[in-house]
C-alpha cells in the first residue's frame, strides 16, 4: 500500500490525530445556531432598485403643453445623470410625473442626491406655469410587514380612523418600526360648505371668506411687557376654536349689516367627505361567510432597513395585545391581514423541517446499505455544513428570505454527496482489516479526495454565472449564487476535517471481520450483481460503449428539444404557494366612487364564500397596503374614484388542499362574468416567485416621431385585441384611457380686462369652489394633527355650470363680477395621459399569462402581422 502523504492527507491526519476536529464540530454547531437566530428574516430579498419620481404641478396647462414644455426638458436633464437606466413620464392636464429608474445596485441615497442636484442646477429653466415640484422615492423598506385591519359593526369609518390614528401613534413606539400608513376612513374636518347663491346675494366672494377664516384663526406670541415688577407675556389667541364660533364669524358687510358665516355656508365639524371605502368581509374559511361586512380601516407598518421582520412583527403583535384594552372599544375588533414576519418564520421552519426529513431519509438509506453508525456520521455532516453556510451568509450581509431558503433547500441534496462518498470508502477500507484503522481512514479519504474536489468545484462553477446576471434578477438571485457554492465549499471542508474523524471514532472497532483486500466486497451481493451486469458489457465491447455514448448524446439533444417543440413549459421559477391574493378592479375614467364601491362590494361578496378564504378586505377609491410586487407596479398610485381592489387572505397552506395559484384560477372563473357585466376590468394578481415586473407580458407601442397619442392608443388597442385572442392570455389592458366629459371655463379676456380680472383669479376661485382649499387649522392640543378648515362649495353646486357662473370675483376696482359675466362654461372630452419612455412617446399593452409560458405567447403573437 502506497504511503503517499499529499497535502490533503496531511490535513486529514491533523484533524484525525489532534483535538481540532471536536473543537471545530462544537464551534460550527454553535455558530450555525447563532447565525440562524441572529440573521434577519424577511419575505423578500433586499433588492435596491433606486427609483425616484419628479412630481410637477402646473395648473391650467394642457397635456400637450405639459409634455412639450415640462416633461421633455426634465427627461433630458434626468437622462444625462450617470447611473440612470430608463426615464419614464406621464403627462396630463395640469401635472406630470417623470420617473428616473437607476441601474440595479446603484446606491439609493447617492442616486437621489444626483437627481436633486441636477434639478437644482436647471431650476432657472423651470417654465412659469409650474407651481411646484417635488422628488419622491419608494424602496423595499417602505413595504409594510404587518397590516392590521380595524373593523366594527357599529362604528363608522370616521370613528375607526380616529382610533387607528391613536393606535398607530402607540405602535410606532416599538423599536425598529419604519414608515406607517393608514388606509381608509375619513379624517376629522371642519367643513365650510359655501352656498354660491347666498354669496352672490350678499355681494361676497370666495376670497373674502377665505381671508376672514384665515384671520380668525391666527395666533401668535405678541411679546412681553413689565408690570408691577413682573414680566408678562402677551398672547394673541385665535377667536375661532370650534364650529360654533366659526358660525358666528363675520365674513363681510352687506348693506351696512355684518354677514356671518352661517348665513352663507353650512359649517360642520366631523368626518370629511368620503374619498374611499374600506370594508372587511369575513370569509367561509373561518365559518363566517354569512356574517355581515363591516366598516374597516387598515394600518400598515414597515420595518427599518436591516431589522428582523420576525422580531419586529412579534413585538408589534405583543403591543397590539397590550393596547387592546387601552385604545380599542369593546365593539372594535382587529384582524391581522398581513404578517410577513410569520411568513418569513414559516419559511425557516420549512427549511428546518426539510432538513430533518432529509436527514431521516439519509439515515434510513445508509443504514440499509452500510449501517446505522455510518448513517449517523453522514447525518451529522449536514447540519454542520448548513451551520457554517448560514454563518457566512450572515457575515456577507444577506438576510434569510425565500431566495436564501430556496438555495439552501436546493443545496440540501448536494451537500450529502461528499460525506456519503467519504463514509462509504472508509467503511470499505476498514472492513479489509489489513492495516490500522487510522491508516485505513487516511488511505480511504485520500483515494476519493480528487473526485470529491472536482465534483465540488464543478457544482460551484455551475452557479458562478448567477453572479453576473444583470437587471433586477441579479440581486434577486444573488443569495442563491452565494449560498449554494458556499454550502458545497463547506461540505468539502467538512469532508476534509470532520467526516474522517467522526468515521474513525464511530467505525474503528465495528467495521467488519473480513481479512485481505477483497473483504467486504460482497456485503451487498444483489447490488453488486446488478451493477456488474450493466457495466461489464460496456467494458468488454467497444460497440456497446459507442452505442451508449451515442444514446446519451441523443437523449441530451432530445432534452434540449423539449422546450423548442413546446413539450415542456419554459419558466424561470415555479409559482409559490402564498396565503394572500390580490384582485384589481378598474372601471372607466369618470366612474363615481359609489358606483365603484358597489362593484367592489359585489365581487367581494362572491369570493368570500370560497372555503379557503378567511377574509376579504375591499378597497374602493384608495390603494391597499403595497407589497413588493405593488411597489414595482406602482399600485400605491391607485387613488382614484374608478379604481378598486380586493385583498384576499387564505387559510394556511397546510390547512387547504389547493395551492394559491389554483385558487386564483377558480377566483378568476368566479368573478369574470360579474366583472364583465359591470363593465369592469379584472386582474388577478399573484405575488410572483421571482422579482416583480410591470406585468408578465408588456408590449411597448411606438410610432414615427410625429405620431399623436391618439394614434398610439389606437395601435395599442389593436395589439390588445390580438393578445386577447391568444390562448392563455388574460387581464389584457392598455395605457389608453377613456375620455369622460369635463366642464371647462373659457374666460373672455377682453371683458375680464375691463374689470381688472385675470385668469389666475378665476382659476383660483374655481379651484377653491370645486376642489376645496384649506383656509386654516383649528388649534386643538388634544389632536395628533390640527384639524383643517376646508372651504368648498356645496356638493350639488360643484358641477353645475349655472351655480358656478354665479360665483363672484373681485376686480382691481373693488367691484364684484360673476364668472358668467366674463366667461362661459363648455363641455368637452377630457384629455388623456401622454406616456413617454427614454425620450419617445409610447403606449403600453399589459397582460398576464395563465396556463402557458410567456415565451410561447410572445413568439406566437410576434409571428402575426397585426
Amino acid at each position: 500500500m502506497s504511503q503517499h502523504h499529499g497535502i490533503t492527507q496531511r490535513i486529514v491526519q491533523v484533524f484525525l490525530t489532534g483535538n481540532l476536529a471536536p473543537l471545530l464540530l462544537i464551534l460550527s454547531l454553535i455558530a450555525g445556531a447563532i447565525a440562524l437566530a441572529a440573521t434577519p428574516r424577511e419575505e423578500d430579498p433586499q433588492i435596491v432598485v433606486p427609483v425616484a419620481e419628479v412630481v410637477v404641478d402646473a395648473p391650467g396647462a394642457t397635456a400637450l403643453e405639459v409634455e412639450r414644455q415640462i416633461a421633455i426638458p426634465i427627461e433630458r436633464i434626468v437622462r444625462g445623470i450617470s447611473g440612470v437606466e430608463n426615464v419614464y413620464s406621464m403627462s396630463r392636464r395640469g401635472a406630470c410625473v417623470v420617473t428616473a429608474r437607476f441601474f440595479v445596485g446603484e446606491d439609493r441615497e447617492d442616486s437621489l442626491v444626483k437627481l436633486h442636484s441636477a434639478l437644482q442646477q436647471h431650476a432657472a429653466e423651470v417654465p412659469p406655469q409650474v407651481r411646484s415640484w417635488r422628488v419622491e422615492s419608494v424602496s423595499i423598506d417602505d413595504v409594510p410587514i404587518l397590516a392590521v385591519t380595524l373593523h366594527s359593526a357599529r362604528l363608522d369609518d370616521f370613528a375607526l380612523r380616529r382610533i387607528a390614528e391613536e393606535l398607530l401613534a402607540r405602535l410606532q413606539q416599538v423599536d425598529d418600526t419604519g414608515p406607517a400608513t393608514i388606509h381608509g376612513g375619513r379624517p376629522r374636518l371642519l367643513a365650510v360648505r359655501l352656498d354660491g347663491a347666498a354669496l352672490a346675494g350678499r355681494g361676497l366672494s370666495f376670497g373674502s371668506v377665505e381671508h376672514a377664516l384665515a384671520a380668525a384663526s391666527t395666533a401668535a406670541t405678541a411679546g412681553t411687557g413689565q408690570q408691577h415688577d413682573r414680566t408678562i407675556t402677551v398672547e394673541a389667541s385665535p377667536v375661532a376654536p370650534d364650529a360654533a364660533a366659526l358660525r358666528e364669524l363675520v365674513v363681510g358687510v352687506h348693506q351696512g349689516q355684518p354677514v356671518r358665516l352661517q348665513e352663507v355656508a353650512d359649517v360642520a365639524d366631523g368626518p370629511a367627505e368620503p374619498t374611499s371605502y374600506v370594508i372587511l368581509h369575513p370569509g367561509a374559511g373561518i365559518g363566517a361567510a354569512d356574517a355581515p361586512p363591516e366598516s374597516a380601516v387598515t394600518i400598515a407598518i414597515a420595518k427599518r432597513r436591516g431589522a428582523n421582520a420576525v422580531t419586529v412583527a412579534e413585538r408589534l403583535r405583543e403591543r397590539l395585545e397590550e393596547l387592546r384594552a387601552e385604545v380599542l372599544p369593546d365593539d372594535v375588533r382587529w384582524t391581522i391581514t398581513r404578517d410577513s414576519g410569520r411568513t418569513a418564520d414559516g419559511k425557516v421552519e420549512e427549511l428546518l423541517e426539510g432538513l430533518a426529513v432529509a436527514i431521516v431519509i439519509v439515515v434510513i438509506l445508509i443504514s440499509m446499505m452500510l449501517g446505522w453508525r455510518e448513517a449517523i456520521v453522514v447525518a451529522l455532516a449536514v447540519p454542520i455544513t448548513f451551520g457554517l453556510t448560514l454563518l457566512l451568509n450572515l457575515l456577507f450581509g444577506y438576510t434569510i428570505n425565500r431566495v436564501t431558503l430556496f438555495a439552501l433547500i436546493l443545496a440540501l441534496g448536494l451537500v450529502v454527496d461528499d460525506p456519503i462518498v467519504d463514509v462509504e470508502n472508509i467503511h470499505r477500507h476498514l472492513q479489509r482489516r489489513d492495516r490500522s484503522p487510522l491508516q485505513a481512514v487516511l488511505d480511504a479519504v485520500d483515494e476519493v479526495r480528487p473526485p470529491v474536489i472536482v465534483a465540488t468545484l464543478a457544482v460551484i462553477l455551475s452557479f458562478v454565472p448567477l453572479f453576473f446576471i444583470t437587471g433586477m434578477m441579479g440581486p434577486y438571485m444573488r443569495p442563491m449564487a452565494l449560498n449554494v457554492p458556499v454550502a458545497m465549499l463547506m461540505s468539502m471542508v467538512v469532508a476534509f476535517t470532520l467526516t474522517p474523524w467522526m468515521s474513525h471514532l464511530a467505525l474503528r472497532n465495528v467495521a467488519g471481520h473480513g481479512q485481505g483486500e477483497h473483504a467486504g466486497e460482497d456485503s451487498n451481493p444483489v447490488v453488486r450483481r446488478i451493477y456488474a451486469a450493466i457495466v461489464r458489457p460496456l467494458l468488454r465491447s467497444r460497440t456497446a460503449r459507442w452505442l451508449t455514448f451515442g444514446g446519451t448524446g441523443l437523449l441530451f439533444v432530445g432534452a434540449l428539444a423539449l422546450g423548442a417543440v413546446r413539450a415542456v413549459p419554459l419558466k424561470m421559477l415555479p409559482f409559490d404557494n402564498k396565503t394572500e391574493l390580490q384582485v384589481l378592479i378598474d372601471l372607466d375614467e369618470g366612474t363615481s366612487l359609489e358606483r365603484t364601491a358597489a362593484v367592489v362590494h359585489d365581487l367581494a361578496s362572491r369570493v368570500r364564500g370560497l372555503p379557503e378564504v378567511t377574509e376579504v378586505t375591499s378597497y374602493a377609491g384608495t390603494a391597499s397596503p403595497i407589497d413588493f410586487n405593488g411597489m414595482v407596479r406602482k399600485y400605491y398610485l391607485r387613488r382614484s374614484p374608478e379604481l378598486g381592489e380586493l385583498r384576499i387572505d387564505l387559510l394556511p397552506k397546510k390547512e387547504r388542499q389547493q395551492q394559491s395559484h389554483e385558487i386564483a384560477l377558480r377566483i378568476r372563473e368566479l368573478l369574470e362574468p360579474a366583472a364583465h357585466g359591470a363593465s369592469a376590468l379584472l386582474k388577478i394578481v399573484e405575488l410572483p416567485p421571482g422579482p416583480p415586473v410591470l406585468a408578465t407580458l408588456v408590449a411597448e407601442v411606438r410610432g414615427p416621431e410625429g405620431a399623436t397619442p391618439a394614434e398610439l392608443d389606437a395601435a395599442a388597442r389593436t395589439l390588445a385585441e390580438r393578445m386577447a385572442r391568444e390562448p392563455g392570455v388574460v387581464d389584457v389592458d392598455t395605457s389608453a384611457e377613456a375620455r369622460p366629459t369635463e366642464l371647462r371655463y373659457e374666460l373672455d379676456r377682453a371683458k375680464a380686462a375691463l374689470h381688472g380680472i385675470d385668469s389666475a383669479v378665476t382659476a383660483r376661485t374655481l379651484g377653491t369652489a370645486v376642489g376645496g382649499s384649506i383656509a386654516t387649522h383649528l388649534h386643538e392640543a388634544r389632536e395628533l394633527a390640527p384639524p383643517p378648515v376646508e372651504v368648498r362649495l356645496l356638493p350639488w353646486q360643484r358641477a353645475d355650470a349655472g351655480a358656478l357662473g354665479e360665483l363672484r370675483v373681485q376686480g382691481t376696482d373693488g367691484a364684484l363680477v360673476s364668472l358668467a359675466e366674463i366667461g362661459s362654461f363648455t363641455t368637452a372630452p377630457a384629455e388623456g395621459t401622454i406616456h413617454r419612455k427614454d425620450l419617445q412617446r409610447v403606449a403600453y399593452v399589459l397582460a398576464e399569462a395563465a396556463g402557458r409560458p410567456p415565451a410561447e405567447i410572445v413568439l406566437d403573437v410576434d409571428a402575426d402581422q397585426i
